[in-house]
């Protein structure tokens, strides 16, 4: 009788905490009164879930996706195969695609690694134009006509069908970014000072980005973006693996 009325207890304390349980957007209250009834928790109950970990995962490791690039070419003094163009327009599709996500009011654990993406890509800019020094006045121009746009555009202060618009046209300016170092890769042979551990990260984290898009019903267009990412990193790191130069063998006397 004791343990019967204990159990019921802990079932309505379990129930209370469910209900309530809630960080982050997380909703762990359904999994947890799940477990309480000894039941597994549904799948409508566990994959929003998912998703919102997964989301907050990527966002916690994008922190850090593009600094072993950066320390690459700091340790090499060298940006050696690497496309200047492509880590531009890598800048204008971040600010782009983080402005519309501002702007739709998507939860942060959808699109917080586009913040942080694009700190490193500007640092990464301004490291390859450190390495190409002289500077051209294209160079100077392009970098101004940024500075000058892009407060604006994060700020969504511009016409509705313009942003569309826009948007719409970052997937072509991130699948542009893409070309240029996958280019610069086949011509060389090599993929130069480009490395490996950012592009394995890049590439995880589209396929998973696809997944916690669908799960937080996304507009097509942002999962169309982590596709199109998916292939043209997956490009990208095919490459590091057919160009990477074999350990060279020891002499034997």
């Amino acid at each position: 009788m004791l343990s019967s009325t204990l159990r019921f207890h802990l079932q309505l304390l379990t129930g209370k905490i469910s209900m309530e349980l809630e960080i982050l957007g997380m909703n762990f209250g359904c999994i947890l009164g799940a477990l309480g009834s000894g039941k597994l928790p549904e799948k409508d109950c566990l994959l929003p879930l998912l998703s919102k970990v997964l989301g907050y995962c990527i966002v916690a490791a994008s922190t850090t996706v593009k600094v072993p690039q950066i320390l690459k070419i700091l340790k090499n003094h060298s940006i050696r195969g690497l496309s200047v163009t492509a880590f531009e327009l890598e800048v204008v599709g971040y600010t782009i695609a983080l402005s519309y996500c501002l702007h739709k009011g998507l939860p942060f654990s959808a699109f917080g690694e586009l913040a942080f993406l694009l700190i490193q890509a500007l640092v990464l800019v301004a490291i390859l134009y450190y390495y190409s020094a002289p500077l051209g006045v294209k160079t100077w121009i392009t970098a101004l006509l940024y500075c000058a746009v892009a407060p604006t555009v994060l700020a969504g202060q511009i016409n509705p069908v313009l942003f569309e618009a826009l948007y719409a046209s970052q997937h072509a300016i991130f699948f542009s970014a893409r070309i240029p170092q996958i280019w610069e890769n086949y011509k060389n042979k090599s993929t130069g000072e480009l490395s490996d551990i950012t592009c394995m990260l890049n590439f995880a984290g589209a396929i998973a980005r696809v997944f916690t898009s669908m799960q937080e019903k996304a507009p097509t267009s942002v999962v169309l973006g982590s596709v199109l990412g998916i292939l043209t990193n997956g490009t990208i790191l095919s490459q590091i693996f057919l160009y990477q130069k074999p350990p060279a063998k020891k002499k034997t006397q």
